[in-house]
């Protein structure tokens, strides 16, 4: 099927990477690499994680509720200082930006796809108006990797999910989308994921 579609993840996609602003702060304060996303993991739905990506946690509630977490295994955490790298390090990609107007100017739909939270710093404000749908986890009360939030997505572009091409930086986020029909890009590295895009949509993206 040819695309009509392309779904963006925004941090570590369309923005820079939020892992590496984490990686940073695990370095500061010697937790071992890999831990606060293991940590996130670990807690599932019922962490403060997770429930500040489904809004259900306004920031300062979850600055406490997750230090607590981390305070009960015994580990150093300052969830603000943690968040305020990590805004510091999610600036837009102008190759991605391009490469989103480009697709746009083909006639295809574009969308956001994210796991964020409600108030400043989320990053998202800026990049609305590129994008035909913009769906976010803390305002739709689901989250990445729950199906329902693709279905939620593909139904707002009104396509199919073998008619969508999603990006994500995550692999446990791409799996349900491939799993439904959609054609996936792991983003590790944006130059070589618009390759890839490019060979998918058939034109241009630079």
């Amino acid at each position: 099927m040819t695309p009509r579609g392309v779904i963006f993840d925004l941090g570590g996609v369309v923005l820079g990477s939020p892992m590496h602003a984490i990686a940073a702060y695990e370095r500061e304060v010697g937790l071992d690499p890999g831990r606060v996303n293991h940590h996130i993991v670990e807690r599932g739905r019922e962490g403060a994680w997770a429930r500040l990506e489904r809004g259900e946690l306004e920031t300062e509630a979850f600055f406490a509720a997750f230090d607590a977490e981390f305070a009960a295994a015994g580990l150093p955490m300052d969830a603000r200082a943690m968040m305020t790298l990590m805004g510091e390090a999610t600036v837009p990609r102008k190759a991605m930006i391009a490469a989103i107007a480009c697709i746009r100017a083909e006639g295809l739909l574009t969308a956001a796809l994210t796991n964020n939270w409600r108030g400043e710093g989320n990053g998202t404000s800026i990049l609305k108006p590129h994008f035909d749908v913009f769906v976010e986890s803390a305002i739709l009360g689901l989250r990445k990797p729950d199906p329902r939030i693709y279905e939620h997505v593909l139904e707002e572009m009104a396509i199919g999910a073998d008619e969508a091409v999603f990006l994500d930086d995550i692999g446990r986020n791409l799996k349900p989308a491939r799993a439904m029909g959609m054609r996936t890009i792991k983003v590790d590295d944006p130059e070589r994921a618009l390759d890839d895009l490019q060979a998918i949509l058939g034109f241009a993206l630079r």
